[in-house]
């Protein structure tokens, strides 16, 4: 062989080893042909009404983002939806946490309760997973962890929210503090009765409980005694329920109530009494004050035959949001679709938009206040300074 033949042989050899590492290397960037989505939330127990709500959001999304042919760096790929029941018990977070990073997926919707999403916060973090959690106390986001995004305002304006509306607009001069002994709960109650005693507000009753307690009887008792005339509240919806039985049974119903998010469920809304006054407040809007709520509506009602319980549109948005974050990766890999949220101005279908600062707080977060009127919430007045 000459020179020039040899030479000519090794450059092609040269080159053709380089073309295959490329294509290995290419290959090993191409997304798989199918992404797990990870959700965890509370779907047996008392708040499973919430958390199945907060699923079948995503489970709407991803239908449709599989029957729209979605891609991922021009590759048809199929979503799936990992589905995990946390009990809205902080250790079963955990654990279920390390169940959907072996499981592969790529990003979690969850979870509900704070006190849960914060034990859970650096099991995903390990792995530089999403976590695109709905629960809404400060701490979350305070982990310091690059992997956490919330969908809605946090308990700092909400506590605000409660303290201003519950001394300005609810009439009464004493005052009962209740909490549910969560994270969530006592951190939305600490901060609302520090705005009341800002506004110079008569607290004569706080007590703290679990989130579980339904027997009421002496609590009752001592609102009545005490001249109880607003409850403020963080107690879950059939926990107040409970305590209007209890109060009825003293004869002491003369009382509003205000209470926190997880009070504006459908369970609430129609269990209250004709004449109760009950009202809510929440950084989850309700989908009706939305343009393109009646839409998703229809769509929601047609899948599952029923109404939304608490916050599915802001699930459904969230994962459309998430589908344009693996969009603009070449291989959906966590890290990449988290670097990619981080600079995400997402659309959201229902809500409008999802963006989060550095922190992960929700930029565009609001506070609404509800009353329940005929069966139905009524919005009061929303605000996102208070």
């Amino acid at each position: 062989m000459s020179l020039r033949s040899s030479v000519r042989y090794t450059r092609g050899l040269y080159l053709a080893v380089l073309g295959a590492c490329v294509a290995l290397l290419h290959g090993c960037d191409s997304p798989p042909s199918t992404i797990k989505i990870g959700v965890a939330q509370p779907l047996t127990g008392n708040l499973a009404p919430l958390g199945q709500d907060m699923l079948n959001g995503v489970t709407l999304a991803v239908e449709e983002l599989n029957k729209q042919g979605f891609k991922v760096n021009g590759k048809p790929v199929t979503l799936e939806v990992v589905a995990v029941d946390d009990r809205a018990d902080a250790k079963t977070g955990v654990e279920v946490a390390h169940q959907l990073v072996d499981a592969g997926v790529v990003a979690v919707i969850g979870d509900l309760n704070s006190g849960v999403s914060i034990a859970a916060a650096p099991v995903y973090a390990e792995k530089s997973i999403a976590q695109l959690a709905i629960s809404t106390n400060p701490k979350f986001t305070q982990l310091g962890l690059n992997t956490t995004f919330r969908l809605v305002a946090n308990d700092t304006l909400q506590a605000k929210a409660i303290g201003s509306f519950a001394a300005s607009q609810i009439k009464g001069s004493k005052y009962a503090l209740l909490d549910d002994g969560t994270p969530y709960g006592k951190g939305l109650a600490a901060g609302a009765g520090a705005q009341l005693k800002a506004a110079q507000k008569n607290i004569v009753l706080v007590q703290s409980f679990d989130d579980r307690t339904t027997a009421f009887d002496e609590l009752a008792q001592k609102m009545k005694a005490g001249g109880v005339e607003v409850i403020v509240s963080t107690l879950n919806d059939f926990q107040v329920l409970a305590l209007f039985e209890a109060l009825k049974k003293v004869d002491h119903t003369d009382v509003t109530l205000l209470g926190g998010d997880t009070i504006k469920t459908t369970l609430m809304r129609k269990g209250v009494s004709a004449g109760q006054r009950v009202f809510a407040t929440s950084p989850s809007l309700d989908v009706g004050e939305f343009p393109a709520g009646q839409a998703f509506l229809e769509k929601y009602r047609a899948k599952f035959k029923i109404d939304p319980a608490y916050a599915g549109h802001y699930s459904y948005d969230a994962t459309y949001v998430l589908a344009a974050a693996m969009g603009r990766t070449p291989s959906a890999k966590p890290a990449a679709i988290v670097e990619a949220l981080r600079k995400l101005d997402g659309y959201a279908p229902v809500t409008g938009s999802m963006k989060w600062d550095a922190k992960g707080e929700q930029r565009y977060g609001v506070i609404g206040v509800y009353r329940v009127r005929e069966g139905a919430w009524e919005s009061q007045v929303r605000s996102d300074v208070w």
